[in-house]
């Protein structure tokens, strides 16, 4: 008989560990037989307007096109465990220097984004959950439904109208020219290099770009933290030990915080990797929208331009990126609940 405890964390993570290699192979073998069922030759749709039948037909022996599908598919398969994504056909470049050149606006965002989305939704959610049916809590409930519904390209349009100018935001780009003329690139990731300056009028100069964007992606998540706290507070404060707790004569606002508050927000540490991805996929749209230089805004360039090499390495790059942060989300949330791990 299994005995609950400590002893079988390691086990739970080498369980976890185990399955995410099938989820990487299923994944990287949708992201390779999908793009090659498309129509169309990926070498001329990319290079057909800068290259003679000739170059392109070496082209398309270079980069092995001209191979049986299942040959160029195990060689996908052995340049990813070899850390190669492959190189973009439109501008030769290895897939990794892209990711390094622009993952750093991307990530810049989405954190941005995620740190507002839960200090918006999460303290909505525990006064919606506090006071159900009240005023407040229909008021909560609709912005969350609102922000989660409406197009993020609708948000950011309304945003950059209405909020910008009176509060003299910019609406476009990471940075102003002479701060990205100022700041010394060290580590790829433009709100840490200006830190690292310690130039004031910079950071603020960028923290300033940040906002709009942020908020735009931060609101597409919000309300789903907003439902899940507001649902998970109604449940814990029905539960017997909270219940017990009042019975003692405990006051009721620290029933809430140390007992009901704590678990409720259990599920949502597990919702924060599944979100993730989500916001991901928002970020394409925000970066866009605000002309963020980011991975997003290159993926897009990249699909206009039909260079599946590009295309194939950073939705692969995405896709395993999405796997280990949901891989250490559930080893998180097995140290904090141990049930978890049965």
């Amino acid at each position: 008989m299994t005995r609950a405890g400590s002893g079988s964390l390691p086990r739970y993570i080498f369980q976890r560990i185990v399955l995410v290699i099938p989820m990487i192979w299923v994944i990287l073998t949708l992201v390779f037989f999908v793009l090659r069922v498309a129509p169309g030759d990926p070498v001329s749709a990319a290079l057909g307007s800068k290259l003679n039948p000739q170059a392109l037909a070496q082209a398309r022996e270079r980069l092995g096109f001209n191979r049986p599908l299942i040959a160029q598919y195990w060689d996908y398969l052995s340049s990813v465990a070899h850390l190669d994504f492959g190189t973009t056909f439109s501008d030769n470049q290895p897939v990794l220097r892209v990711v390094r050149d622009n993952g750093g606006a991307t990530l810049s965002l989405t954190l941005a984004a995620f740190v507002i989305a839960l200090a918006v939704g999460i303290p909505l959610g525990l006064v919606a959950g506090r006071y159900r049916d009240s005023v407040g809590d229909v008021a909560i409930r609709l912005f969350g439904i609102v922000s989660y519904a409406a197009p993020i390209f609708f948000v950011g349009f309304l945003l950059q109208l209405y909020v910008a100018p009176p509060l003299g935001l910019p609406t476009s780009g990471d940075a102003s020219p002479i701060t990205i003329f100022e700041v010394k690139p060290k580590t790829h990731i433009l709100l840490i290099d200006v830190f690292l300056s310690g130039n004031g009028a910079a950071i603020q100069d960028v923290l300033k770009h940040l906002v709009l964007p942020a908020v735009t992606l931060g609101l597409l998540i919000c309300g789903v933290f907003i439902r899940l706290v507001r649902v998970n507070m109604l449940m814990t404060m029905q539960a017997d030990y909270v219940e017990a707790a009042e019975a003692r004569g405990i006051r009721r606002r620290n029933v809430t915080w140390r007992h009901a508050f704590r678990n409720a927000l259990v599920p949502v540490i597990t919702v924060v990797g599944l979100q993730f991805a989500l916001l991901l996929g928002g970020a394409v749209l925000t970066e866009t929208t605000f002309n963020w230089p980011g991975l997003g805004q290159k993926l897009v360039l990249y699909i206009n331009n039909r260079d599946y090499g590009a295309v194939q390495g950073i939705v692969t790059v995405f896709a395993i990126a999405v796997v280990l942060i949901s891989l250490l989300v559930d080893i998180i949330n097995a140290l904090i609940d141990p049930r978890v791990r049965f």
